[in-house]
């Protein structure tokens, strides 16, 4: 029955604020127009307005679909992208109950004070602050009672509205609503595990330990459980109050280029980022330097949404990124086929040439005006033509970029994220892909191939003894007849891997 009133206030909420229009099949319908209330604003600002009436969940999915900028049309995703998630905070005495439930304590045993007040509050948990009873102060986040049936609830009549979507629109399918649903269930699960953000929060913080780039909250392990989370208090100025950050004598220019430069270093060095990085996570705190100056140290909050990347990854936004830089089109082409996103059977000079129609009249504008969030997104749509499979991990990047482009651009409107990165991109190249890279991944082997090397020969005859048919032995003397500069190639070859096997022997010794 609960679920059937919910339904009954979803479908009434979205006739009163025209959302019908979304749907073709309903577009036209008189009968729908009349039961509307007012439609002089935007479609996309009703459907934001209508999200923001349905309440927190609603709320937070109209944010994860507004990261899917390769489904939706600008306007939408932009409209979407201003939702906040802001809620009442629920009873503290609730909170207290939920805290001692999980500790297993009462509270006074843990905390030497806690504040009744919370300091923020979302759909899915809230945050106090107090102290632990050895002095040291800390945030305490905690679980909303109830949100996992709220959540299940709403989930499974988005799931059931995806579902109809697809069946009445033909145009539906190609949007893919079960799969954004599904998405955002994940994204939920994880942010409802807060054992899970503790760990997202833990690895950050090793990442860039002693780092004067990006400050990280300390996790007491002590005290957290899956509906609990206790860590170091953060106090710093947030990122958006730009003016207070200049009147401390903070070099805010510089400060815009850090962001840029801890984005890299997350996503090209770690491969494990931050994906929920807009303002209101974002603090700044300001450290002296030299000669009186001020220097801003970025503080990092909230990490239920941690975006990861393999090697796989990381090399082909690295190639595509300098390629970029380079307007070597084929290069960007030739990346999105060596990665397998691209059919085997596509036409690399038809890619091409679709990815500089996208490039070239963004190149002609001067650098300052660039914004390669929305290149990456143009680049995206236009592989969509080309049945490119966009890859969750590269949506949530570009995601990020956008907000941390968006966020540069905010601090200092000169930004040039072009210039900024292109250095550090480069460098990472010639030492993952350059011969620097070759000397670390022979060093990194080398072990394996200690162990290794000594049975080969015994591999070699079993495999040559249990050659019935003689294919394999064939093939090996039609491989020890070829010419003699692939011996010799093969020589070096074996040669290097046996340096690097001593180098790797005597610096074990």
């Amino acid at each position: 029955m609960r679920r059937l009133i919910r339904l009954g206030r979803i479908v009434t909420v979205a006739l009163r604020f025209g959302l019908h229009e979304f749907v073709p099949p309903l577009a036209q319908s008189r009968a729908l127009a009349w039961c509307c209330g007012d439609r002089a604003q935007p479609g996309a600002v009703r459907l934001r307005r209508a999200l923001e009436t349905l309440g927190p969940i609603f709320v937070k999915f109209g944010q994860v679909l507004s990261t899917r900028r390769d489904l939706l049309p600008a306007d939408i995703a932009d409209e979407l992208a201003k939702l906040q998630d802001q809620v009442p905070p629920f009873d503290s005495a609730a909170a207290v109950a939920e805290i001692e439930r999980s500790l297993g304590r009462r509270l006074d045993e843990v905390f030497a004070r806690f504040e009744q007040e919370p300091v923020a509050s979302a759909s899915i948990a809230q945050v106090h602050l107090a102290t632990l009873r050895n002095g040291a102060e800390v945030a305490v986040k905690v679980l909303r009672p109830g949100v996992e049936r709220a959540i299940s609830r709403d989930v499974l009549l988005l799931e059931t509205a995806a579902g109809l979507m697809e069946r009445l629109w033909a145009e539906g399918r190609r949007l893919k609503p079960r799969e954004v649903v599904a998405e955002f269930s994940r994204h939920l699960e994880e942010e409802l595990d807060l054992l899970r953000e503790a760990a997202n929060a833990s690895q950050l913080r090793r990442n860039f330990e002693q780092s004067p780039l990006l400050a990280v909250p300390l996790v007491h392990w002590d005290f957290c459980t899956q509906r609990v989370m206790v860590m170091e208090r953060m106090r710093g100025t947030p990122v958006s109050q730009v003016e207070a950050l200049r009147a401390r004598g903070v070099d805010i220019p510089a400060l815009a280029r850090t962001g840029v430069e801890i984005f890299f270093t997350q996503v090209f060095r770690d491969g494990f980022f931050h994906a929920d990085m807009h303002p209101g996570n974002i603090l700044v705190e300001v450290v002296p330097a030299a000669a009186g100056a001020a220097r801003g140290r970025y503080v990092a909050l909230d990490f239920g949404i941690m975006g990861t990347l393999t090697e796989t990854d990381k090399n082909y936004l690295a190639q595509n990124f300098v390629a970029f830089f380079n307007r070597d089109y084929r290069r960007v082409a030739q990346a999105h086929l060596d990665a397998g996103w691209v059919p085997a059977d596509t036409r690399i000079d038809q890619f091409e040439a679709a990815i500089r129609a996208v490039c070239e009249p963004i190149f002609a504008r001067p650098l300052k005006e660039i914004y390669f969030g929305k290149l990456l997104l143009r680049l995206f749509q236009t592989s969509r033509r080309f049945n490119v499979e966009v890859q969750p991990q590269l949506v949530m990047l570009q995601k990020t970029l956008l907000n941390i482009e968006g966020l540069g651009r905010q601090l200092d409107p000169e930004l040039d994220l072009w210039t900024t990165a292109k250095p550090y991109l480069e460098r990472w190249m010639d030492e993952r892909i350059g011969w620097r890279g070759l000397l670390q991944a022979l060093r990194r082997e080398a072990p394996t191939w200690v162990q290794t090397l000594p049975a080969l020969p015994r591999l070699a005859h079993r495999v040559l003894a249990e050659d019935r048919a003689g294919a394999l032995r064939q093939s090996v003397e039609q491989l020890a007849g070829e010419n003699a500069r692939r011996n010799r190639l093969l020589a070096w070859l074996i040669a290097v891997l046996a340096a690097s096997v001593a180098l790797q022997l005597f610096t074990h010794l």
